[in-house]
């Protein structure tokens, strides 16, 4: 395998665009390699993984440089955390476990089919889609790829044309390691995402937007495509009477502020009782200081991904202030911040009105809005009367008002006296509900997405049912009220 140089100074080679036809034929390609290979061994799939874990590995670098290129600024160890970690853990968890999850599994035939055994057979679906973020561009494309090359499919990959430079890298980076017949990118813009999204894939992964989300279930409804879709939505963090602030507002910050808040399970607001509210602005300014002690010239602290994004951001911010929320900006070095850095400070608005546009989108960005409640069941009404959110924050002691709100809530996961972490557990499934998403991937639950869950029953020697068909005489009269009665 011939290198990708880790050096910032040495550009990657600019690769086209495929024309509007090659995607389909890379999908034929792929589906005859399929049907020609199929299924592959436990010892192949294996040999996939750690040939993605070595080169992970050796280019981690290079990784972190070219998300920094396409982000303008984004912190090395923050990629080398949030990317390229989370992918080695998961490859690793995949490797221990793979075995157990190829394994058929028998399960229990009823009385009346004895003689007879049954199993569930776990089967690659066969070519893979996936649409993959620009927010985590690494790390969002390979751990979805890796699992279905886990359960013995072919992929094609779309990365995002909002970091060129990392889908460009993911590119070469690929067609290094794996033969187009099993792994292939596909480069372009929206026109080809949307024609890559109408493609008969056997199942098409997506991560991105809500609205977009629709796009693609709508184009690949055309097919009959199953789909996973991993969206987002505005994730609640609440704190309850009893919750301990210093640990809330230490959480909340380094949650919120990763990536400079261009996370979909990022907290997007907070639920607080009205008496604890001021305490806990005073907490997460200090955690903020703590964090990003200067803005501007800091490496840890990310940009936003691009001026379309950060004009958005900036919109939200300035319809807030114009109809009189209160905004606390947090800029520890009071450092100017110009539009062309694209840093934005992080930024408390306090008890904005419902109708602002930053409490009916996702923010995607370093602002959190901070409402107050008078009952724990005012701030699970507020829940429920919006879409159902990716992730759900709970902080507190009591373990009945805890269980209570997860009962009354619902949401794609939940991380209780912390943020984010519930993502990195490897056998709890991940993904959203309704608006958030559809379908779970990660560990034991991504193996089954991208797996056909075949049921298979073996006639043994003696044969039950043999006695309920037709000519339906004496013996056939007494199974059936038998069966009848049973049931």
């Amino acid at each position: 395998m011939s290198t990708i140089s880790a050096s910032t100074a040495d550009p990657l080679p600019k690769l086209a665009p495929l024309e509007e036809h090659e995607p389909a034929m890379l999908l034929a390609l792929q589906r005859q390699a399929f049907l020609r290979t199929n299924p592959t061994s436990l010892e192949d799939r294996l040999a996939d993984l750690e040939t993605l874990r070595r080169a992970t590995k050796k280019h981690a670098e290079r990784i972190a440089a070219v998300i920094a290129s396409d982000f303008g600024n984004r912190s090395r160890q923050e990629t080398l955390l949030a990317e390229v970690w989370p992918v080695l853990a998961a490859i690793r968890h995949a490797k221990k476990h793979l075995a157990q999850w190829m394994k058929p599994k028998r399960v229990p035939v009823a009385l009346e089919l004895r003689g007879g055994r049954a199993h569930i057979l776990q089967q690659p679906k066969g070519v893979v889609g996936i649409i993959s973020p620009w927010n985590y561009p690494f790390q969002l494309a390979i751990i979805p790829l890796m699992t279905a090359l886990a359960a013995g499919n072919r992929v094609l990959l779309k990365p995002s044309e909002l970091t060129p430079r990392t889908s460009e890298f993911l590119s070469e980076f690929l067609s290094k390691l794996f033969a187009p017949d099993k792994v292939a990118t596909v480069l372009g813009g929206p026109d080809v995402g949307s024609a890559f999204a109408r493609l008969p894939f056997d199942h098409l992964f997506f991560t991105g937007s809500t609205a977009v989300g629709r796009l693609v279930m709508r184009s690949a409804a055309e097919n009959l495509t199953p789909v996973t879709l991993e969206l987002g939505g505005k994730s609640p963090c609440v704190l309850a009477e009893d919750a301990v602030l210093t640990t809330a507002a230490e959480s909340i910050a380094s949650g919120k502020l990763l990536n400079a808040g261009q996370t979909c399970i990022a907290p997007d607001y907070v639920l607080l009782p009205q008496a604890r509210r001021e305490e806990f602005i005073a907490l997460f300014s200090k955690q903020v200081e703590a964090l990003y002690p200067s803005l501007k010239s800091n490496p840890d602290y990310t940009a936003i991904i691009n001026d379309q994004h950060y004009q958005r951001v900036r919109r939200y911010l300035d319809e807030a202030q114009a109809k009189g929320a209160r905004l606390i900006e947090l800029n520890p070095a009071q450092e100017e911040l110009t539009a062309q850095t694209r840093k934005l400070a992080p930024t408390l608005v306090i008890e904005p009105d419902e109708d602002l546009a930053l409490m009916r989108e996702e923010i995607f960005g370093p602002v959190l809005p901070i409402k107050s409640y008078g009952s724990i069941d005012e701030a699970i009404d507020f829940i429920n009367r919006r879409p159902r959110p990716l992730a759900l924050y709970y902080f507190g002691v009591d373990h009945a008002a805890r269980d209570k709100l997860l009962r009354k809530t619902v949401s794609g996961g939940v991380s209780v006296n912390e943020t984010l972490m519930h993502i990195l557990v490897d056998d709890l499934p991940f993904g959203g509900i309704g608006a958030s998403g559809m379908g779970a991937y990660h560990g034991a639950a991504g193996f089954a997405t991208f797996s056909h869950c075949k049921g298979v029953f073996v006639r043994g020697r003696f044969s039950a049912p043999r006695f309920i068909r037709p000519p339906f005489g004496w013996i056939s009269k007494a199974m059936l009220k038998m069966l009848i009665r049973r049931s």
